[in-house]
């Protein structure tokens, strides 16, 4: 009790002592004259002790009452704003929720009838319900417990709290449960993960835009796109994406954004060139329950990259150049040594040259080989579109590899070939896939099998499959069959001739025709590859690393 309490209260019961005496001798001092007898005598004694002793007790009894009624009416009034502020829950010794204020109940969504009696478990998520043991532990100590909780509403959702547990004890100090004021963090956290998501795109070299999906506006840029873009911090809102219209790669960008709209798509990335600077550009959709959402756009300057892929470009060409003309002199001479233009030559030497004039050869493939995947990659292959009959190209590949099937025993055998098979294209490109397509499959099925080219049309495309009767590839080969100098386990290049190149040169040329490439393959029974190409002219892109598409005239 506070001194000012305790001075008060001797204060007023002073005043109740002399009162009581007051009112004491004014009762001796006249009631004998108006009572009778023997009772005036008596009474005014009697009245006056009693009036002097029981005065200050009524007086004291009063202001108690009066004082202790004021405290209860402030303590409630701080229960009620504790009560629309915090949430405030009981729990018994039993764990089990007693008690819960509409506050906690409304953050959570539970019902009353929902909660009560229920395990405290239940509010907690099972990756956290750890720490709800160490809060009980804590408390079963008689220690308070201060920190931060997340709890799991009924939708399943979570939210943050920061916490004040409080043990419960009896008279005896025997542990009866705990009592839990909690404060809403979520928006908090929110706030403060966004802050510091904020301040680390902010220093990002990347650029980094984040558009309004509903109005295409700017919400925010980070340094790097505001110095790139000329804007300052504080005009970012007021620009759009359509302002930036006039630049192609800001068209393609819109374009993006809008064409995931469309398609429900949540990602997407390519590369562009923007402001002569060429980008891969990465967007991501970011679904809000307020509104239509947000983009979140990443440009990365690869110009680093571009020229170093075009430095190595140009080594591999210029390596490969010098190193051809050489090697078709070495193999031009060997060829006339085995001959025997120069005279014969002792057998083990003639064996000596065949294997160094077939390895001279395979150089030249693989020489070929890289110079072709060099010039689809830097986009320096050229194209020549025509209109052909594709039944041409096959039965002209069958002819090509006669005598690759003659030399290992296997016979080639064309089906769909009895109706007319227009279509636009570079024949030789084609050509070329369909030669390493049915040179693969003849080296690598059994001498007597056959191998099949059919062909078929699909409607908006023809598809052309070269089926053997080989080994097959095996399972865990198969995820690298179109990787370059791919290693495989049943591999028999060596002995058979390859360069390892051939099948991701088909795949180039095939995408880069617009088709589609692929195969399936069962071991022990044989594999068929078949690629795809649109019957409609072949699609141009304006991406800077695409094949030169030329029309013949």
């Amino acid at each position: 009790m506070s001194s000012v309490l305790v001075k008060g209260f001797t204060d007023k019961t002073a005043v109740g002592f002399a009162l009581g005496s007051a009112l004491a001798f004014g009762w001796y001092a006249y009631s004998p004259s108006f009572l009778p007898g023997l009772s005036a005598e008596v009474l005014p004694i009697a009245g006056a002790i009693t009036l002097a002793g029981l005065t200050p007790l009524a007086l004291v009894k009063y202001n108690i009452r009066r004082m202790t009624s004021g405290r209860a009416l402030s303590m409630a009034q701080r229960l009620s704003a504790l009560d629309r502020h915090a949430m405030v829950t009981i729990v018994n010794e039993k764990h089990e929720l007693s008690e819960a204020n509409d506050l906690f109940l409304e953050m959570t969504g539970y019902t009353r009838s929902e909660l009560m009696g229920e395990q405290v478990l239940k509010v907690y998520d099972v990756a956290h319900r750890g720490l709800a043991l160490e809060i009980r532990t804590c408390l079963q100590r008689g220690e308070m417990w201060q920190g931060e909780t997340p709890l799991r509403c009924k939708d399943g959702s979570i939210i943050y709290t920061h916490s004040t547990i409080m043990p419960l004890f009896d008279t005896k100090g025997t542990w009866k449960g705990s009592i839990s004021v909690r404060t809403d963090i979520t928006r908090t956290r929110q706030l403060l993960a966004e802050r510091n998501v904020a301040e680390s795109l902010h220093e990002l070299r990347d650029d980094i835009w984040i558009v309004r999906a509903d109005s295409e506006k700017f919400a925010y840029v980070n340094a790097a796109a505001r110095r790139r873009l000329g804007w300052q911090d504080n005009e970012v809102e007021r620009h759009s994406l359509s302002e930036l219209a006039m630049q192609p790669g800001a068209k393609a960008i819109r374009s993006a954004c809008r064409r995931m709209i469309e398609r429900n798509e949540t990602s997407t990335q390519f590369e562009e060139t923007l402001f002569d600077v060429p980008f891969h550009i990465s967007i991501k959709f970011l679904p809000s329950h307020h509104n239509d959402g947000r983009f979140l756009i990443v440009l990365n300057d690869i110009s680093a990259r571009i020229e170093q892929e075009r430095a190595q470009s140009d080594f591999i060409s210029t390596v490969s150049h010098e190193l051809r003309s050489p090697l078709t002199s070495i193999k031009g001479a060997m060829g006339l040594m085995l001959s025997n233009a120069t005279g014969d030559l002792p057998d083990k030497a003639v064996d000596l040259l065949g294997i160094a004039h077939r390895n001279a050869d395979r150089l030249v493939l693989i020489l070929n080989d890289i110079l072709d995947l060099e010039k689809i990659s830097a986009g320096r292959m050229e194209f020549t579109l025509d209109d052909v009959d594709m039944r041409d190209l096959i039965r002209e590949a069958q002819v090509a590899n006669a005598n690759i099937g003659e030399r290992f025993g296997i016979s080639l055998e064309a089906i769909g070939l009895d109706d007319p098979l227009p279509l636009r294209t570079d024949p030789n490109r084609v050509i070329q896939v369909l030669n390493n397509l049915v040179s693969n499959a003849c080296k690598f099925s059994k001498a007597g099998d056959t191998v099949a080219i059919r062909v078929r049309d699909e409607g908006d495309s023809l598809r052309i499959s070269v089926r053997d009767q080989g080994q097959g590839i095996p399972l865990q080969d198969q995820h690298k069959i179109f990787e370059k100098f791919a290693d495989l386990a049943n591999s028999s290049r060596t002995t058979k001739g390859g360069t390892g190149l051939g099948l991701s040169i088909c795949k180039a040329i095939v995408q880069s025709l617009g088709g589609t490439i692929g195969f399936t393959s069962v071991e022990g029974v044989g594999t068929t590859f078949f690629f795809n190409l649109p019957k409609l002219e072949a699609i141009s892109s304006e991406a800077s690393n695409e094949p030169k598409l030329r029309v013949a005239s």
